[in-house]
């Protein structure tokens, strides 16, 4: 997703937006507007993105012998 040549239009991701709170932004263009809004200005600022973390391994599930030689 970071490096698509087309990006899902979502002001979240946009250059001309920035946050008021958890579900409003601020819109260079339009001005206050959703989190999940989009129009035909935008340009994606991947700085951003918030990549999603990955999961833990559960390490519980093995036992001393597959660590050995």
């Amino acid at each position: 997703m970071l490096f698509r040549k087309k990006m899902p239009r979502a002001c979240k991701y946009c250059a001309r937006s920035a946050r008021l709170d958890e579900e409003t932004l601020l819109c260079a263009k339009k001005g206050v507007v959703s989190i999940d809004g989009g129009c035909r200005k935008f340009q994606y600022d991947p700085l951003k993105r918030i990549p999603v973390h990955p999961k833990a391994v559960d390490f519980s599930k093995y036992d001393k012998e597959d660590y050995s030689l």
